[in-house]
């Protein structure tokens, strides 16, 4: 309780401090906010369900206000958020542990092409696919970093870093807070040429293992070209590469990689009225580690920190939440369709034929590669430029290979997900 009196009372003092400023300085400070709430049908999301479990609904609400004050030598900005799923606490609650800062970050200029961005704060880089802020996940994801940018134009340079501890303490102790690095390195660019843009990126991985009393951190270097897109009249060529190399935390060698090709057509029938039509051809491939493999060396991709729900479909059945690391890999056929009556209005179908990337065994007996197709139909409205709406539909195929992967005794026939979210950002009206 405590500790959620002292974030309240941070807040409110915050507050009336920029109050008290002159009138130039209130007219730079900002207030917004953000509440989203989803509801959500689970009858095999995230795991197989099987036969005779009852499906979950539930609804899941995050709310956020956040402050900003810009001022010419600083920028300021503070966000809290509170994240519970309705039910969760009694009516007449006294406390609960639902309340956290997000986000908490002084951005101060050095020269006109030259800032530091210092405190906690979202990493969201290119498509996510490795460096992203979570955002489908209710709570999201930040970190408490340091990044120095220098940016002129299209080019954009960051170089940044982040060491932690679990707590203040007089002597060295064991790091022991969970999916957590204990320092990590960061160094993206990025730049374009024409109808060229791309970026560079190299994330130095430490993990902090407790071996026999001594502590050890073990580096995982991450480096590659998240974004080469190259766009030719309606039609857009996109792809991205990543290498794995160094040890993971049980020391093991690391040696794996990620890459993905697509290409994009768009047909526009009214730039007004926003009515338009994209189609995005495919391919994405998360190598893996044998089953058989006895050269002892870890060859399963792990995309550390990336908004995995965007890409290997919307079930979160690989990579998001933690799910399939250090696995035989993913291979992902996918075809993408939106289509956008108007402005107000889209409509998208995903479709995704879902593969492994090493062999599978069971017995010394080889399964077949395959592990199914997922569908994800999704909606979207724009009322106005505070309320939205999105709802979705999503429903998995699972071969026999990925049911005894999966370790369910007895999967149910139907596994699918839907749900149905309401946004509403007060601060985007005018």
């Amino acid at each position: 309780m405590r500790q959620k009196l002292n974030i309240y009372t941070s807040i409110s003092m915050m507050v009336i401090g920029f109050m008290a400023l002159s009138p130039s300085a209130i007219a730079q400070f900002t207030v917004g906010g953000q509440l989203l709430s989803r509801g959500e049908y689970r009858n095999g999301y995230a795991r197989l369900i099987e036969k005779g479990q009852k499906p979950y609904f539930g609804v899941g609400q995050r709310t956020r206000i956040h402050f900003q004050y810009d001022h010419e030598k600083v920028k300021f900005f503070t966000s809290v958020q509170d994240v519970r799923t309705w039910g969760s606490t009694s009516q007449a609650n006294l406390t609960d542990d639902f309340l956290s800062v997000h986000e908490a970050y002084a951005e101060v200029p050095l020269g006109e092409l030259w800032t530091v961005k210092l405190g906690r704060q979202e990493l969201n880089y290119d498509n996510t696919r490795f460096l992203g802020n979570l955002d489908w996940a209710l709570q999201a994801r930040s970190h408490d970093f340091a990044v120095v940018k220098f940016e002129r134009e299209h080019m954009k340079l960051h170089i940044g870093a982040g060491y932690n501890q679990a707590k203040a303490a007089l002597a060295r102790e064991p790091y022991t807070i969970s999916n957590q690095y204990k320092t990590a390195q960061l160094l993206h660019y990025e730049n374009q040429w024409g109808s060229l843009e791309s970026s560079f990126l190299f994330w130095n991985n430490g993990l902090e293992q407790d071996d026999q009393g001594k502590l050890k951190i073990r580096y995982t270097q991450t480096v590659g070209f998240p974004k080469v897109l190259y766009k030719v009249g309606d039609f857009a060529f996109s792809g991205f590469y990543y290498r794995q190399l160094g040890k993971n935390i049980t020391g093991q060698k690391t040696d794996a990689y990620n890459v993905s090709i697509q290409a994009s057509h768009k047909i526009a029938w009214d730039e007004d009225e926003g009515r338009k039509l994209q189609t995005t051809l495919g391919y994405e491939v998360l190598s893996g580690t044998s089953q058989q493999a006895n050269d002892n060396v870890n060859r399963s991709y792990n995309p550390f920190y990336g908004t995995n729900h965007a890409h290997n479909g919307y079930m979160d059945f690989f990579y998001a939440g933690g799910r399939h690391i250090n696995s035989v890999g993913l291979q992902d056929f996918f075809l993408r369709l939106r289509y956008d009556p108007s402005q107000k209005l889209f409509l998208s179908l995903n479709t995704h034929q879902f593969l492994t990337a090493a062999d599978v065994y069971v017995s010394s007996e080889r399964l077949s590669s395959a592990l199914g197709t997922e569908l994800d139909f999704t909606i979207g409205f724009i009322a106005n430029k505070v309320i939205s709406l999105q709802g979705g539909y999503s429903q998995l195929f699972a071969s026999d290979s990925f049911k005894v992967m999966s370790g369910e005794s007895n999967p149910a026939t139907v596994q699918n997900w839907s749900y149905v979210a309401l946004l509403i950002r007060p601060e985007q009206e005018e």
